[in-house]
């Protein structure tokens, strides 16, 4: 593999005031040169302008509008309930987002005592949003600026997995799975189930789990999905009516916090399941769509990965949660990806509403 450099804190975001997502970035995707980003705080997409760079920044992104889920789709639960958003990706014109899935605990509270912070560990929640599993149709505005619309001029639409507050087609098909079925019932940050990763090739998606971590093994799910009406339904991914296959991989222990695809290899990023302040690392499976593409397998391993860079992370911050390509035109002939983090810290926050990000450049 070739070497990656890591160049830190060289890519400056700039939010609008009152964003909801630059501090827990978690998602990102380009439509050239307009970069999109999701937060596990929010239930919107943001979109960000290519800038001139200020500083000694490499690249900078601005002039960000914010997209509310709720304007583009009938959400499962409230408008302003967070989706937990983790992962975003491109196809055929759309933009594709996808919530955990996940329950969440509640956690205890400084000034808080004893008692009540026992009683709140006892609290599990599911908010309906995060399980959310969508298409969102990309338009071009007159002065062509990317523009996300619930329906657009081809009649295109915005639609999302079939289900309810409690249940989509994917949760309903695992309730019963022998591996994840038991910690669809355990909050995500637990090792319970957490959809933290995505990739769509055509009509077939990849979803990265960051948990459950099984005796080491992470997974990804493969799925396919149709138009049916006004919602998106799983379709059989041959034959036989196979709706779900499962791979297995070795990440070192790891979970998946994001994927993408260059070219046909995958990489995939990884990091602890739950809330730890522990070693993120990027890793290539190469040639992963071709082998994808002929697998017929319901179940298989995965064990040839290559370790490609261990990224910096800091005390209960600066979690690397989102990569990407850089599209040609701001990477230049060196392949380029973009490094986004939750949590940013003093060094990565450059006042009201600026976060600063990585490149990872080959060399």
């Amino acid at each position: 593999m070739s070497k990656k450099t890591l160049i830190p804190h060289s890519v400056r975001l700039e939010f609008a005031p009152g964003a909801l997502v630059h501090s827990n970035l978690s998602g990102a995707a380009f439509t050239d040169d307009w970069l999109w980003v999701a937060g596990d705080e929010a239930c919107a997409v943001d979109r960000l302008r290519t800038l001139a760079p200020l500083q000694r920044e490499t690249l900078r992104f601005g002039e960000g509008q914010s997209f509310p889920l709720a304007e583009l789709l009938d959400l499962p639960g409230e408008a302003a309930e967070e989706a937990d958003l983790e992962g975003l990706a491109l196809s055929d014109g759309f933009l594709w987002v996808i919530g955990s899935h996940g329950l969440k605990r509640k956690n205890a509270k400084p000034g808080r005592d004893d008692a009540e912070n026992a009683k709140r560990l006892t609290k599990l929640k599911l908010d309906a949003n995060r399980r959310l599993l969508a298409c969102l149709p990309i338009e071009r505005a007159a002065d062509g600026t990317p523009t996300l619309v619930r329906e657009a001029a081809d009649g295109r639409r915005a639609l999302r997995l079939k289900g309810d507050a409690k249940h989509n087609q994917l949760t309903a098909r695992l309730e019963d799975d022998p591996h994840f079925g038991p910690f669809l019932k355990i909050p995500g940050k637990d090792n319970g189930f957490d959809i933290e990763g995505i990739v769509v090739d055509g009509q077939r998606l990849l979803l990265g789990l960051r948990g459950p971590v099984l005796r080491g093994w992470s997974a990804l799910l493969e799925i396919q999905v149709e138009a049916h009406g006004d919602h998106l339904r799983l379709a059989p991914l041959d034959e036989e009516g196979t709706l779900l296959r499962k791979h297995f991989l070795q990440l070192g222990g790891l979970g998946v916090r994001d994927l993408h695809y260059s070219g046909d290899d995958l990489y995939l990023l990884a990091g602890p399941t739950m809330v730890l302040n522990g070693e993120i690392r990027l890793f290539k499976w190469p040639d992963a769509r071709s082998v994808l593409a002929a697998n017929q397998a319901p179940v298989r391993f995965q064990r040839e990965l290559l370790t490609s860079v261990v990224l910096p992370h800091g005390e209960d911050s600066d979690r690397a949660e989102a990569i990407c390509n850089l599209p040609r035109q701001l990477a230049g002939n060196t392949p380029s990806w973009l490094v986004l983090y939750d949590a940013p810290g003093a060094k990565r926050s450059g006042g009201d509403c600026v976060v600063y990000g990585d490149l990872l450049r080959n060399t």
